[in-house]
């Protein structure tokens, strides 16, 4: 299980996920596919960061954590410092 954050090539917009899988790649693909509604319009995407975790619930904990304020203040400081 992973966190994941995506970045839009065309806009300047973020998006935070969590997959079942252990990296990322297979939601990139279903995200730049067009298969996800919340980032159809913002294609393509790339992965810009990415967390692994030993289980799915600990994965979500992190994903709600990260679409917080303090969540997204924390990584938009680690991304603009980056």
């Amino acid at each position: 299980p992973c966190i994941y954050i995506l970045r839009s090539n065309t806009k300047q917009k973020f998006y935070i996920g969590s997959s079942k899988k252990e990296d990322a790649e297979f939601r990139l693909k279903e995200h730049n596919a067009g298969r996800v509604r919340s980032t159809k319009f913002g294609r393509p995407w790339s992965v810009v960061y990415q967390e692994k975790y030993t289980n799915y619930s600990e994965a979500r904990k992190r994903e709600l954590f990260l679409k917080s304020g303090q969540g997204r203040k924390w990584f938009l400081e680690r991304w603009l410092s980056g």
